[in-house]
């Protein structure tokens, strides 16, 4: 894409502060865990991308980014098709950035930077045009939270099976008591142990679960309805309903 490599090792030591890259994904296609010397601003102007840690799950549609910070192991996989954008940010760049993968908010300018800095060459002037929009774009890159789909993973190798099964089937009832049978613990002792090991009841873990579940269902096109119904919600509006109050959006409205 726009002439550059598309080998994320070329964008690791360039002497630069910033490096950006571009990539077309297809629906489905996973990069296995890997990591890099620079942090990483994973963004897509399409589709959805999961980022997977080993300290949980992210799932971003095209108005938000991951922050991935240098040496994490982390895995992609693409819901939809995905423009990838992605910048690679020398640590020292951007000290104001968390040191823990997150969630942050791209605005239409953060994103039109982002797509114009694919277009400046990896050795760009720095005192000419191009390092001015660079030196933008980090003055840009600010950790503005947003509501997130995370979904942290326990080392609790008990809870991380549950955990999966719950990804597997999200729209099943998952009542405190069918969960500790699954686990073979009383449900006190699940209701003591899940949020010690999650920072979330299971509730919540399963809201989210389902949560992240509907956007991958929404990325590739399913109707709201459908997508409820698949999720075990009575009704569509119910569905929409819990999905505003956790992602501050309607479903139909999320990728806008």
């Amino acid at each position: 894409m726009h002439g550059k490599s598309e080998n994320r090792e070329d964008y690791q030591h360039v002497p630069r502060p910033l490096a950006a890259m571009a990539r077309d994904l297809p629906d489905g296609h996973h990069i296995p865990p890997h990591q890099h010397r620079r942090a990483q601003l994973i963004y897509g102007t399409s589709g959805a991308i999961t980022v997977v840690t080993d300290r949980g799950s992210w799932v971003v549609p095209a108005t938000r980014g991951v922050w991935v910070p240098p040496r994490t192991v982390h895995a992609m996989t693409c819901t939809g098709e995905v423009r990838m954008r992605t910048l690679y940010v020398e640590p020292s760049a951007a000290p104001g950035l968390t040191d823990e993968p997150t969630v942050v908010s791209v605005s239409p300018l953060l994103r039109e930077l982002i797509e114009a800095a694919t277009r400046i060459p990896l050795e760009y002037a720095l005192d000419g045009r191009d390092g001015r929009l660079m030196d933008l774009l980090l003055l840009e890159l600010e950790p503005h939270r947003v509501p997130a789909l995370h979904l942290p993973v326990p080392a609790d190798p008990e809870l991380a099976a549950l955990c999966a099964a719950i990804q597997a089937d999200p729209g099943a009832p998952w009542s405190t008591a069918d969960a500790a049978a699954r686990t073979h613990l009383s449900p006190r002792t699940l209701q003591r142990r899940f949020p010690a090991a999650t920072g979330m009841t299971l509730a919540h873990w399963v809201q989210q679960a389902r949560l992240l579940h509907a956007v991958i269902l929404l990325a590739r096109g399913r109707p709201v309805t459908a997508v409820a119904g698949e999720l075990g919600y009575a009704t569509p509006s119910a569905f929409s309903a819990m999905f505003r109050r956790a992602l501050g959006s309607t479903p139909s409205g999320y990728f806008d």
